[in-house]
């Protein structure tokens, strides 16, 4: 895609839809055709039209905070939800007015789940959970193909906080990235089984990881930004050599002030833009900084081994702070959602929606879900024995 940074430029609102209870959009996700999906605080998965985001249906399944929202790239009719309440559930979008799930996955009734992905086969699902009872927290796997099934297995030992993220790698349905409040960002290969063998490599990120992006040519790179704004780029293609695995690292990305002269507030998340071949990070700042009635500004990024790069700003959109977004690269459009319970579409002339909208105060982005962060000493002895069965070699 080229002129990248020309179409980010003139990216203006094309639709708006707010929620009546001003309840936050969390996260969103993108069907190839048709709909879009949203998480939202009051535990309700909500779809829109892509085109317009006229809401087209809700499901109400979910009796806990939920932790984001997947399409299956095999099956794309089915859309994939994750919750503190200890399931993910499946819903079948072709029948939106269904009230229940077509499928659900639980494991242990200790299990509270704050993470979850779809690998890219569609076969393998795998979700974080919180800590266990001041123990360790646990990576649960089920096979998709056999619902109802028990759980294939679980990791037990390689985090010991929250697992705030799960991503497996969008080609290789082996490969798995997962971070915790721990500091720790880990990546396995599952095909080699038991936990000691699958693990490859260890990162740290001195702080809670927040978010994960598998990116760069091959998606050989990881991005992991934190919940305090640090930002770090790693190259797994170095595992095997004496080179560094870290291209770029900082424990604060504020302090970037290069071309956003200080503007910069907080970190939304990233993607690869495979396309374009470039990395895209969006970060924003709070409207009460920036001195816009307008409210928050929101700024696109490119993030290479040089740092942080301004490719564009959006302003007159969301009025607090942006919890998610996705980029379409078919349409050329960017989608984000926010705790003004705002969902907006950005497209190239899309009409430059602009003008005073109602203010909404804001709590901390993660004052829905998150405790007070804990420091660790990133180092502890491995416990002998563990506490459940690994995953079996012949389970994946």
């Amino acid at each position: 895609m080229e002129g990248l940074e020309e179409k980010l430029q003139v990216l203006s609102i094309s639709r708006r839809s707010r929620s009546q209870n001003r309840t936050y959009v969390l996260d969103v996700a993108l069907q190839p055709s048709g709909l879009l999906a949203v998480s939202c605080s009051d535990f309700t998965v909500r779809l829109h039209s892509k085109e317009t985001l006229s809401l087209v249906a809700e499901q109400h399944g979910h009796k806990g905070a939920l932790c984001g929202v997947r399409f299956s790239r095999t099956s794309p009719h089915l859309l994939y939800s994750g919750s503190a309440d200890g399931t993910v559930r499946v819903w079948d979008v072709r029948e939106a007015a269904a009230a229940e799930e077509v499928q659900l996955f639980r494991s242990d009734p200790s299990h509270v789940y704050c993470s979850f992905d779809l690998n890219a086969g569609g076969t393998l699902l795998c979700a974080g959970t919180e800590k266990v009872d001041d123990e360790d927290s646990f990576l649960v796997f089920w096979d998709v193909r056999r619902p109802g099934a028990a759980p294939l297995g679980v990791y037990s030992e390689s985090h010991s906080d929250d697992v705030t993220q799960v991503r497996f790698h969008p080609v290789d349905g082996n490969r798995l990235a997962t971070g915790s409040t721990d500091g720790l960002v880990n990546v396995f290969d599952l095909s080699r089984g038991a936990e000691d063998d699958a693990l490859l490599a260890t990162c740290n990120s001195d702080s809670s990881a927040g978010a994960i992006c598998w990116c760069g040519a091959d998606y050989a790179r990881l991005l992991c930004l934190s919940h305090d704004e640090g930002l770090h780029l790693w190259d797994l293609q170095q595992l095997h050599t004496d080179q560094p695995l870290t291209v770029f690292s900082t424990r604060d990305a504020r302090s970037l002030a290069g071309a956003l002269q200080g503007s910069l507030d907080y970190l939304v998340g990233g993607a690869w833009l495979e396309e374009a071949g470039k990395l895209l990070v969006v970060g924003g700042q709070s409207g009460e900084q920036s001195g816009e009635q307008s409210g928050e500004r929101l700024h696109l990024l490119e993030c290479d081994g040089e740092g942080l790069r301004l490719l564009g700003s959006l302003r007159g959109g969301h009025t607090s702070t942006v919890r998610c977004f996705s980029w379409d690269a078919a349409q050329e459009a960017l989608v984000t959602g926010g705790e003004d319970g705002q969902l907006l579409l950005w497209t190239a002339g899309g009409g430059g929606e602009e003008g005073r909208k109602e203010s909404a105060k804001s709590r901390s982005a993660l004052s829905l879900k998150s405790r007070p962060h804990k420091k660790h000493s990133y180092h502890r002895e491995k416990k002998p024995g563990g506490k459940c069965p690994n995953a079996r070699s012949d389970d994946f």
